[in-house]
């Protein structure tokens, strides 16, 4: 946890970030985990992953638009992503999802899962520049997203805005069910919202958690965040409407392969997710056995706070940047 905060810490600096921006000894890292500049790079790494049996989520990286004409900006970026992917794989439709969120008692069977779908960030939609505002964009991308037959997922931020989200999901599922969130495991208020999107039927994805979080709000010992994930990840395998588990920790996926496999929680009934360009091999493993995997595909120019966080949870990737700069 000591390498990832220095890491954090200091690709925060300006001349640092400068310099990963500019350096070619970066752009072969960076091209692992960035898909592209734009939608359309982007399309070609998507549609390989769809051919093996994958599915995708496309995320447009970049977030704290920093007024109210960059929030618009990103929300008709995110309307075209929608209607540019319902080109690319035909679209489940949600009329079905209508009657399994609102019914308690129904078998809350998802239909064969979305193959292409996308994931957004609520302070790109404008959360810093007001609640009001920022929720209207994402309603009107819901409304696209809903018209296409799509979903869209909402990134969950630093936990400066964790509440704000949850209370935004809250708001907007009854009128989309179209739309889930993400929890991360490190915060010690996750059971507790583990609780609540059981409790709304929202889709959800599982994540450990990857922004720099002060002990006061988070686990600092790896110890106590895996074993929070994989008690909530056991849970929501549970009681969850068709989680996604994030993870790419082998260990723990074994874990909860087994535990579906004991409680004879279908395959069909959850997903894993893991990263772009990250244990792809492990990927192609768990679709060879039955299981559906959904990748997540960012893009964009706005790539430098993605790609650091991808640097502190593998720290090797950094070492290896410094020895080439060493070397010349």
């Amino acid at each position: 946890m000591f390498t990832r905060s220095l890491i954090l810490k200091t690709s925060s600096l300006g001349f640092v970030q400068s310099t990963v921006r500019q350096s070619k000894v970066f752009r072969p890292l960076v091209s692992r985990f960035i898909a592209g500049d734009t939608l359309e790079q982007s399309l070609p790494a998507t549609e390989a992953l769809l051919q093996k049996g994958l599915l995708v989520t496309l995320d447009y990286l970049g977030e704290n638009t920093a007024n109210e004409a960059e929030a618009l900006q990103a929300k008709q970026t995110y309307e075209s992503m929608l209607k540019r992917i319902s080109t690319v794989k035909p679209m489940p439709s949600y009329a079905s999802w209508n009657k399994t969120v609102t019914d308690k008692t129904s078998d809350r069977r998802p239909p064969v899962p979305d193959p292409i779908n996308i994931s957004i960030k609520l302070t790109q939609c404008g959360l810093d520049q007001g609640d009001e505002f920022a929720e209207k964009n994402f309603r009107e991308v819901l409304q696209t997203a809903a018209d296409l037959g799509s979903f869209v997922r909402v990134d969950m931020e630093g936990s400066e805005y964790t509440e704000r989200t949850m209370k935004m999901i809250d708001r907007v599922l009854p009128d989309f069910p179209n739309t889930g969130t993400v929890l991360q495991s490190y915060l010690y208020r996750t059971d507790e919202d583990v609780e609540k999107v059981i409790e709304w039927q929202a889709r959800v994805r599982l994540v450990k958690g990857a922004y720099l979080e002060p002990s006061s709000v988070a686990f600092p010992e790896k110890e106590k965040v895996d074993e929070a994930y994989v008690k909530q990840a056991k849970r929501l395998l549970d009681a969850a409407f068709y989680p996604a588990l994030a993870t790419h920790d082998e260990k723990i996926i074994d874990e909860l392969k087994a535990y579906a496999t004991e409680k004879q929680i279908e395959k069909s009934r959850f997903e894993f997710q893991m990263l772009y360009g990250i244990r792809r091999d492990l990927q192609d493993s768990l679709v060879a056995q039955g299981y559906n995997v959904r990748v997540y595909v960012p893009f964009g120019d706005s790539w430098y706070p993605y790609f650091t966080r991808r640097l502190a949870e593998r720290p090797a990737n950094a070492f290896f940047i410094l020895k080439s700069f060493l070397k010349g």
